[in-house]
């Protein structure tokens, strides 16, 4: 579960989640004007535990995982088992040599890290071994999670909530990447944190997408500004324009699935963010990319495409569930760092994490 803020005055002490923390913050009055104090979605939700550097004979051992977070683990590890299946065959030998790293580059290309990101792991775990002195193949997997968790670390941060009011979230992805799905988890997790919502249905040009993300505006009992074949930067400026009226916290924007190579498409999306800045001239405050797991590479290409189109700020993987390769993070990492806020492995509310290197890298190798 998300750690969400709460923003009830005066704040009390606030009971955990599941047993994690939740970030609060002194109450924001309806009225104000300019920045606000801000609340934050924590990576890993608080339970990031450190994994251990490598300093000259010592061989890094994975923490275990909190508890609390040892439900999300199963599942994240479930949803990764094909590909931490096949890089486990690589360290079931004898010894440490040129066969083994030979197999280990294999298994990581095959696993979508990519090119660059598999010659940087290949050659930092290299340089792990040669120091900590390991001399059995399960050492070298303990090293390659420490050096993939090293790897990931700065995709690990927070989504802040509450600095601006209302603070407006562009969510933009191709189709069938699970995007308006994404958006009512994250609307679900907010209301029920007290987080007042208002949805704008922007993406016009799919005919079930507005009764979809209607459909999640009911259930979570959340306002929606939509019109039925209207313009979708003019529907997003009446949503914008609404939540400051209406003193929203948030303003979820959900825009029209599209392809990067339809030039007409991604010229609308840049329209979008220009006119959300004349409702608001601070907005949009984050612009998250919607990707899906299974696309392998392809998906770096997005990521790529998306933030010369609109300067990303974060992204949201989802359908980690058995198919996806996952290691394309590792790619994202090494060539484009955007932050990943979320991580999904289903289509249950509770399907969806907030991201940290060092499970990802423990579900995905261990």
């Amino acid at each position: 579960m998300f750690s969400f803020f709460r923003k009830k005055p005066p704040v009390p002490p606030v009971a955990p989640l599941n047993g994690l923390p939740v970030a609060t913050a002194a109450p924001v009055p309806a009225a104000a004007a300019g920045p606000a104090p801000a609340r934050s979605f924590p990576a890993g939700s608080g339970s990031l535990i450190g994994t251990a550097l490598v300093t000259p004979m010592e061989i890094p051992v994975p923490a275990p995982v909190a508890p609390e977070r040892q439900g999300w683990m199963d599942k994240l590890s479930s949803g990764l088992r094909k590909t931490s299946s096949n890089i486990a065959q690589v360290f079931t030998g004898a010894q440490i040599d040129d066969h083994l790293y030979e197999e280990l580059e294999s298994a990581l290309l095959l696993a979508d890290t990519g090119v660059k990101a598999t010659g940087f792991l290949l050659a930092d775990v290299k340089r792990r071994v040669a120091a900590s002195g390991a001399t059995r193949p399960v050492q070298v997997k303990n090293i390659l999670i420490a050096s993939l968790t090293e790897l990931l670390r700065p995709l690990e941060k927070p989504l802040v909530i509450g600095e601006f009011k209302p603070t407006v979230i562009m969510v933009a992805g191709v189709n069938g990447a699970g995007k308006t799905t994404s958006i009512g988890k994250l609307t679900k997790h907010l209301a029920n944190e007290g987080a007042s919502v208002l949805l704008a249905a922007a993406d016009t040009f799919r005919a079930a997408a507005r009764e979809q993300l209607a459909i999640w505006a009911d259930r979570n009992t959340v306002e929606i500004v939509s019109q039925e074949g209207g313009d979708p930067a003019a529907v997003s400026f009446d949503a914008v324009t609404a939540g400051r009226a209406r003193h929203k916290d948030v303003v979820l924007v959900d825009t029209a699935g599209r392809l990067p190579t339809q030039v007409h498409l991604m010229e609308e999306l840049k329209k979008i963010r220009r006119v959300v800045q004349k409702a608001d001239p601070t907005a949009p405050h984050e612009v998250i990319l919607v990707i899906d797991g299974n696309t392998g590479q392809n998906a770096l290409s997005q990521v790529r495409a998306f933030d010369d189109a609109l300067q990303l700020t974060g992204l949201i993987v989802t359908k980690l569930d058995g198919t996806a390769k996952g290691g394309v993070l590792a790619a994202i990492a090494q060539e484009k760092p955007v932050p990943v806020y979320f991580i999904g492995v289903g289509e249950q509310l509770d399907d969806l994490e907030t991201f940290s290197a060092r499970e990802f890298a423990l579900a995905l190798l261990a």
